[in-house]
């Protein structure tokens, strides 16, 4: 039987994967089998195919985190594995999708991953409306780092809040500056992903999520933008979705099992209606509510 090695996945290009091995050697790569989900971050065990001049990931090692998404039939999916922390960019322009921001923050949360908010773009302005949702954020609080790829403000406090032995993901829709960004962080990139992203023909393939390693010791990873983003029901915190305000006020609430949707004596409708939980927040909170039963219902549903 072959011998099998370590390695970590540093790029996913749909099921064609580059792993890098502990000597620091990267290579192409493949799962062996459709039933093996591998992601950008996770930690695997390979072999190498001698006959078909394949190296195949047979084994993905327990996951210390993950992000997951819903996929067919309400099933989980992980998109990114053995994160830190999750970074979520938005800007002015394109007009950031709140809805999708919270999404992402609940699965972090959920997940256990500390999450903060990049907004990039500060040179174009804040307007009323996103300065209402940023406000918000900060009260839930989570963090935002407020810089401009454009100009470099912002851009080395970015740098310096990335620590030795922090795996960060950077997530946004398109056309927030993600690409800019990285540029600046990982000034190599391209250069360094470039040969192995290209197929056996030479064409170049496009990645789903690129591991990237900063110089000072932490590690970032890049995904492609999204105009949407469904979290996985069952990943989700039960109680709280992973909203920290419905965290920090359900323990007021008359029933230890309150939804926080329309059972009486709930704390936290109390505070939405009261202004001291924000409207749009609380909004988003119903509509995750929503859509994790459908999607409980749909896993449930007999195929």
């Amino acid at each position: 039987m072959a011998e099998t090695f370590q390695a970590s996945v540093i790029a996913t290009f749909g099921r064609q994967l580059i792993v890098r091995d502990g000597g620091g050697r990267e290579m192409r790569a493949r799962p062996f089998g459709r039933a093996l989900t591998v992601v950008c971050g996770d930690e695997v065990r390979c072999r190498i195919d001698a006959h078909h001049d394949e190296v195949h990931v047979i084994e993905v090692l327990p996951r210390r985190t993950a992000l997951y998404r819903a996929g067919s039939r309400g099933a989980s999916e992980p998109i990114v594995a053995n994160l830190t922390e999750l970074l979520v960019m938005l800007a002015p322009l394109p007009a950031p999708e709140l809805f999708v921001i919270d999404r992402y923050l609940a699965a972090a949360r959920s997940a256990g991953v500390s999450a903060a908010l990049i907004l990039n773009k500060i040179d174009l302005g804040i307007d009323a409306t996103l300065r209402a949702a940023l406000e918000s954020y900060a009260a839930a609080p989570y963090e935002i780092v407020h810089c401009s790829a454009q100009t470099g403000e912002g851009l080395a406090a970015l740098r310096a809040r990335l620590t030795p032995g922090a795996v960060a993901a950077l997530v946004g829709q398109s056309g927030v500056g993600k690409s800019s960004l990285v540029r600046y962080l990982v000034p190599r990139a391209e250069i360094e992903i470039g040969a192995l992203a290209r197929t056996r023909d030479g064409r170049h393939t496009t990645s789903a999520a690129r591991r990237f390693d900063l110089e000072h010791g932490a590690a970032l990873i890049d995904s492609p933008g999204v105009r949407d983003f469904t979290p996985a029901a069952a990943m989700l915190d039960e109680r709280t979705l992973g909203f920290p305000e419905v965290e920090r006020l359900a323990s007021a609430c008359r029933f230890k099992d309150c939804r926080h949707m329309r059972e009486p004596g709930c704390a936290v409708r109390a505070a939405a209606e009261s202004g001291l939980f924000g409207a749009r927040r609380y909004e988003s909170y119903r509509r995750l509510r929503r859509l994790r039963d459908e999607q409980s219902a749909l896993h449930r549903a007999p195929a």
